[in-house]
């Protein structure tokens, strides 16, 4: 594969192991997008998502000191668990929901500070996970992370039309009996098994763009939910492929380029792209309203 035909080719790359497991990490990130996303975007958790995305470094921490790089995914998967079930009782107990994430990112932050400062071994297998190893990760990695992300999937489908009513009516639902709290607890959670199967490819301080960016995108471009859920997932895939795809264009061109912060950056250009197109057919829209007044 030289010449043009390198440079042009959108399949034949992504044959290569190192590079079809990160795709297929990036597919089912995108699912995860298309529904915990969707969630998150809806109930306005953007800032929740950005907060745990931090509280997990504690379990790093404590995960690197004790296993190493094998121990980096349970322990970010214990204290994301812990820091979404302290966010939402906090939540609960009253505080308003930014004040309850800068003080949940503040504490477990500052925690795994703490232990990497006092365990000084932990630090360099944690640089990967901050920072993302999307073409190192194996295929354990990948079933581990597919399996965060369908069980995240699955919490947001059983609960989903509570999910939807709490998240316009929160009085309402209150009102009707729903278990609120649960629902928060069980939201967050799924959020945050997201964050953590995202943090295990594109890294913790990306992962916010792959769970909202295509969410973000998807209601740029549609109205209904049904089409918001389906669009969102087209966009993560569609943009996880050509992230990757610019990685290995750039490779042969001898430019080393950062996969995850490559598909992050093409994630944004894609959502400004949707800004835009979600604009100028709004157009069309605004002038028929006010040629019919």
């Amino acid at each position: 594969m030289t010449g043009l035909t390198g440079l042009v080719d959108p399949i034949t790359p992504f044959a290569v192991p190192f590079l079809g497991r990160p795709l297929l990490l990036l597919v089912a990130l995108a699912i995860a997008a298309g529904t915990v996303g969707v969630l998150v975007h809806l109930r306005r958790l953007e800032f929740s998502t950005d907060g745990l995305t931090h509280a997990v470094f504690p379990g790093l921490a404590i995960g690197a000191a004790l296993g190493g790089t094998a121990g980096l995914l349970p322990g970010a998967i214990g204290a994301a668990l812990a820091a979404a079930v302290v966010l939402a009782l906090l939540a609960r107990r009253g505080q308003p929901r930014d004040t309850a994430v800068a003080i949940v990112l503040t504490t477990f932050f500052s925690f795994g500070v703490v232990l990497v400062s006092a365990s000084g071994r932990a630090a360099g297998s944690i640089a990967d996970f901050f920072f993302g190893r999307l073409l190192t990760i194996t295929w354990a990695d990948v079933g581990t992370s597919v399996a965060l992300i369908a069980t995240a999937v699955a919490l947001v489908a059983l609960t989903g039309r509570m999910q939807l009513f709490a998240a316009f009516d929160p009085s309402g639902a209150r009102r009707a009996g729903l278990p609120v709290l649960a629902l928060e607890v069980v939201g967050t959670i799924a959020i945050a098994l997201v964050v953590v199967a995202a943090s295990a490819s594109v890294g913790t301080l990306l992962a916010l763009a792959v769970v909202i960016v295509p969410a973000a995108a998807a209601r740029a471009l549609t109205r209904s939910l049904r089409a918001a859920i389906g669009t969102a997932i087209a966009f993560g895939a569609v943009t996880g492929w050509a992230g990757l795809w610019i990685v290995v264009q750039l490779a042969h061109v001898g430019v080393d380029a950062a996969p995850g912060a490559t598909v992050a950056l093409t994630m944004i250009a894609g959502y400004l792209a949707a800004l835009a197109i979600g604009g100028l057919r709004g157009r069309p829209a605004a002038a028929a309203r006010g040629s019919a007044r």
